[in-house]
């Protein structure tokens, strides 16, 4: 039965109709973006027999395989095996998450290239967002819920150290040790971050990076960052680590994490470790494009930016 033009006012989709054609001009100049700097586009498989074993990330099982919670190890992998630069559009799942800027099923931007580090990745995350934000409004600003945004490079660097000086009501050395870390970071910090310009923030305690590479100079921090606008998180980038038995070891941590919280300990990604072996340095960032969305749609929440949520289906 066609439901006519009165029956379309009944959508939630028709309701949101320009933030998807937004989502798609976003979608687009992103790929362009990276197909101008001569990244090749790859596609690698969503379910995988192991995904990454980070404690704090739980994958969504499909028989006795996963849906992928990041194409990471998929893509380091075509790292190893001679691919230089690579991005991906792509569908990740992460079991139970559900509010206002989070999905189960959720469309993730990932890229990597050989050779560069996370200072590096800032300036290129800079560059990409500036090179969207221009494509559709011409301009380098973002207006968000009340807030102007100015994307004028560079944007601010801003160590976790230093945030929790400026921030909170401790040390980032007592909020590891009593272990309310990633609470401090949400109540106190992440509403301070990205206004009026995007913040970067950087050196994450080394347990809060299991794949990422520790700095040379001070092991006890890892070379990650994470992009804040308008408070909210947009992208998780760093230095990647490239020794396979320092990889095994802190999957093993993160394992007994897992088991620790009685979670699944999901089986060790032999494949993926036999082949870092062969993965030159490199820098890797995952980008959550429903939140760059929500972001450029000034939309409150995730829901007004996807065409279906789950709780329609």
């Amino acid at each position: 039965m066609n439901p006519g033009i009165e029956g379309l006012k009944n959508y939630r989709q028709s309701q949101i109709k320009k933030n998807l054609q937004l989502r798609a001009r976003v979608i687009q100049a992103a790929r362009n973006f990276f197909i101008d700097r001569e990244y090749l586009e790859v596609e690698t498989p969503i379910r995988i027999p192991a995904p990454a074993p980070e404690a704090h990330i739980d994958a969504v099982a499909t028989g006795d395989w996963f849906l992928q919670t990041s194409p990471e190890l998929c893509m380091k992998t075509l790292l190893s095996a001679g691919f230089p630069r690579i991005f991906q559009i792509c569908k990740c799942f992460r079991n139970k998450e559900r509010g206002a800027k989070h999905l189960p099923e959720l469309t993730m931007l990932e890229w990597y290239s050989a050779g560069g580090n996370y200072f590096d990745l800032m300036v290129e995350c800079e560059d990409l967002i500036c090179s969207i934000a221009r494509n559709l409004n011409g301009n380098d600003e973002i207006n968000y819920q009340g807030r102007q945004i100015h994307l004028h490079k560079p944007w601010t660097r801003l160590s976790v150290t230093e945030a929790f000086s400026r921030y909170a009501s401790m040390p980032m050395e007592n909020a590891l040790a009593e272990d309310c870390f990633d609470k401090v970071m949400v109540d106190k910090i992440e509403p301070k971050l990205g206004s009026p310009r995007p913040t970067f923030l950087y050196d994450y305690p080394a347990s809060c990076g299991a794949l990422a590479r520790l700095k040379p100079e001070n092991r006890l921090l890892a070379e990650r960052f994470e992009l804040y606008i308008a408070g909210v998180e947009l992208c998780n980038g760093f230095s990647e680590l490239t020794d396979p038995e320092e990889q095994r070891e802190r999957f093993g941590k993160e394992q007994q994490l897992r088991r620790s919280f009685n979670k699944t300990a999901y089986p060790m990604p032999e494949k993926f470790l036999l082949a870092l072996g062969d993965m030159p340095d490199a820098c890797g960032n995952a980008l959550g494009v429903d939140r760059l969305v929500m972001l450029l749609a000034d939309t409150k929440t995730i829901d007004g930016v996807v065409a279906f949520t789950p709780e329609e289906l």
